[in-house]
Order: structure tokens, then C-alpha cells, then sequence
């Protein structure tokens, strides 16, 4: 019993016959919604220690990316390169770098969010598959870092640079590669970037850049892709492209940035800037499909992907406080009074939520609708705009300029 209990430790709920340890292989983790299985979190940070901590690296909004021996990140240098670094899990030495030219100068009103790469890569296999700001995705050999394709969505397509850069997360399944970029949804091949079918189109360029990143679900009976565009939320069929059902979502400006959440048998849960909170049901007639607001309410979600336990949203709103929602009823459940920062990275395990504030504090509550109820905090990094990943008892934090590994000591 003692051994299994190790197992279970080490890879976050799963006993794994060869011990291998627990993963974050792209972004919000290992089923794209910001949960984790495994024992029950501490309820305190007392025994929460720094591991290993890398700084001076240049900026990034990427989530780390965490295989079995190494963590992945990517930054952008000089204002004129995109750089990928793989560093030993265990103790943070560099193993490889692998760059190209990819810089980008967002627009005026956007120059508080910085110029530099945004999107999570996606790890398969053996294979990082990285999103360049420039809407460049790239293929490199998770191994040694070699370039092994690159597709250029701007030159593909006849697209014009997206303003805001690619802001999409890649998910890929055992078929390809699935992206939003040069203006459109995409699918690539994995092995060499040949774009096997693009459509749901947005524009690109001048404030058509996509924020929010695809996730995969089955609604209706049906196996898709779940994307929400600037304008749009959408299902499509992941052989073809074709879109299978759609659904205006109202926002400011276009700024659908959130990433959407399944729930239940044929939901899909968003809240919007500038727009409002609302849950879809996606129903089938015959091979007809529709998109029908079971609810909505007035608030901004704004850019915080939510975490879902026993059927309740936990999420952070544009007003800084964090909020919960009823997914059955519609219905706020609480709202804090306190106000965090500008965004927030949420992981749910069981009962527990770690959220990493955007000023680099982090907060460990209980998930209950009753109310907030706040365990612990502590400051772990600076400006923290990236995901945080959790593995197990380990937690990699990138902030602004810096990579750090914490781990909760038994």
C-alpha cells in the first residue's frame, strides 16, 4: 500500500507500472480544462520549497510545458528572434535552444501587453509543435530541438500579420496539428505541416487576431473541435473542417479571449469582454445541428479560462474579483470583495483550486459554492501572465523573465 501510495503521489492520480512522473503537455494541462487528479492538496504553502529557478530569459506569455525529463519555454530575444530552451527537469540545466526570426510590435493601445510570444506550444510524442507571433507554426524534435517543418500561415493564405499575434494554443490529436491562424481555423499534418483543411474564417490582421484556443469535446453525440473565434463561437468536425453549428458571442472589440469549457453532456460554457456569461446547449436533429443559450448573465469574463468542480464555474473577471456560477442554474453563487491582478491561471484538484495571479502571488481556496474560502498564499514570481503547470506535487511557474520549479514536500 505504502508504494502504491507513492505512485500515486508522484504522477498525480494515475499509479503508472514504470513510474513514469506526471506531465503538462500543452495548454491548461492534461485534459485542456485547468483540472488535475491525485491525492488531496496541502492546505497550507509551509511546505512548498523552490526546486530550481532560471532567470534573465527573455519575455514570454507561454505556459511552460512539462514532459516526463524536461520543461519546455519559449521567449523572444533582442525584439528580432523566437527561441525555444529545454532544460532538465530535475535540475534546470539547459539542454538545447532552437530559434528563428519572428518579431512583432503589437498596436499602441496593446503595447502594455508586450510584444513578445504568447501562444503555449503542444507537446506530442516526441514532438513541440510552437506557435511564433508572427503566425508561424513550428515543429521541432522535442529530443534535441531540431527544426523539423515550419508553416507559414501569413504566406499560406495571403494573410496579413495578425496585430495582436498568434494567441491561439495548438491542440493536436492523433490526425494533426489544430490551430487558429492567418485568419482562420486550421489543421495541419503532424508529420509535415501540410495543411490538410482550414475554414471558420475571422479576418486576421487589424483586429482579427484569434485569442481564445481550441478544445476538443463531444457534444450531440458527435466528436469536434470546439473554437471560439473573435466573433463566434463554433463546432467543427475534426476530419473535415466543416462547421458543424455556430453561435454569435457578443464582445467588445471582438475580444473573445477565454479559453470555452464542455460541461455536461452537450454544453460548452463562455464568458466574454465586454460581452456576458452564458452556457450553450448543442442539440442534433437528423445531422442538424443547433447552438441554443440555455442562460446568460451580465459579466465579463475577460481573459481567465474557467475550472469547473461538481458543476460550478471558478473564474476571474475583468473586475478582478474571483466568481463562481451555478452551470445548472445560471446563478452567481459568490463574488470576492478582495480584487486580484489582471489575470489569473487556474488548476483545480478535487476541492482545491491554485490560482497564479498575474502579480505573481499564489493563492490556494477551497472549490465551494458557499463562498470564497481562501487556504493560503505566496509569492512565487513577478509578472506571471503565463500558465501555471502542475505535475503531481511539482508546480512550474514562468513569469515574465523566469522559469522556477516548486515542489510540495510531503
Amino acid at each position: 500500500m505504502r508504494t502504491l501510495f507513492a505512485l500515486v503521489l508522484l504522477t498525480g492520480g494515475t499509479a503508472l507500472a514504470d513510474d513514469k512522473p506526471a506531465t503538462w503537455t500543452q495548454w491548461r494541462g492534461p485534459a485542456r480544462d485547468g483540472t488535475v487528479s491525485g491525492p488531496a492538496w496541502p492546505n497550507k504553502f509551509d511546505k512548498l520549497t523552490k526546486v530550481w529557478s532560471v532567470r534573465e530569459l527573455g519575455p514570454s506569455y507561454s505556459g511552460p510545458i512539462v514532459s516526463a525529463d524536461r520543461v519546455f519555454t519559449t521567449e523572444t530575444v533582442e525584439k528580432k528572434f523566437e527561441v525555444v530552451k529545454a532544460f532538465d527537469r530535475k535540475t534546470g540545466k539547459e539542454l538545447w535552444k532552437a530559434q528563428w526570426e519572428g518579431a512583432h510590435t503589437v498596436p499602441f493601445f496593446a503595447a502594455k501587453n508586450g510584444s513578445w510570444i504568447r501562444a503555449t506550444p503542444a507537446l506530442d510524442g516526441n514532438t513541440l509543435f510552437v506557435g511564433g507571433i508572427r503566425d508561424l507554426l513550428v515543429a521541432l524534435d522535442a529530443a534535441t530541438g531540431k527544426e523539423l517543418w515550419k508553416l507559414d500561415c501569413m504566406k499560406e493564405f495571403g494573410a496579413p500579420v495578425p496585430d495582436f499575434g498568434f494567441v491561439s494554443s495548438p491542440i493536436v490529436d492523433e490526425t494533426g496539428v489544430y490551430v487558429q491562424a492567418g485568419g482562420r481555423f486550421l489543421k495541419a499534418d503532424k508529420k509535415t505541416g501540410k495543411v490538410l483543411w482550414s475554414g471558420v474564417k475571422d479576418g486576421g490582421g487589424m483586429m482579427g487576431s484569434a485569442f481564445s484556443s481550441p478544445v476538443f469535446a463531444k457534444l450531440a453525440g458527435t466528436e469536434q473541435v470546439v473554437v471560439q473565434t473573435r466573433t463566434k463561437l463554433a463546432g467543427v468536425d475534426r476530419a473535415t473542417g466543416k462547421e458543424l453549428w455556430s453561435k454569435e458571442i457578443p464582445s467588445f472589440r471582438g475580444m473573445n479571449i477565454l479559453t470555452p469549457v464542455p460541461v455536461g453532456d452537450d454544453g460548452v460554457f463562455t464568458s466574454t469582454y465586454g460581452g456576458n456569461t452564458q452556457l450553450l446547449k448543442i442539440k442534433s436533429d437528423g445531422g442538424n445541428y443547433s447552438a441554443a443559450g440555455a442562460w446568460n448573465f451580465k459579466y465579463e469574463g475577460n481573459m481567465c479560462s474557467p475550472v469547473v468542480v461538481k458543476n460550478h464555474a471558478y473564474w476571474l473577471g475583468k473586475d478582478k474579483r474571483l466568481i463562481c456560477a451555478n452551470l445548472e442554474t445560471g446563478k452567481e453563487a459568490w463574488r470576492t470583495e478582495e480584487r486580484f491582478g489582471e489575470y489569473m491561471s487556474l488548476v483545480a484538484n478535487g476541492d482545491k483550486i491554485l490560482a497564479l495571479d498575474q502579480r505573481g502571488t499564489l493563492f490556494l481556496f477551497r472549490a465551494t459554492e458557499k463562498e470564497y474560502d481562501p487556504l493560503d498564499k505566496k509569492q512565487v514570481a513577478d509578472d506571471a501572465w503565463a500558465h501555471v503547470a502542475v505535475c503531481g506535487t511539482e508546480i512550474v511557474i514562468r513569469d515574465l523573465y523566469g522559469l522556477t520549479v516548486w515542489k510540495w514536500e510531503k
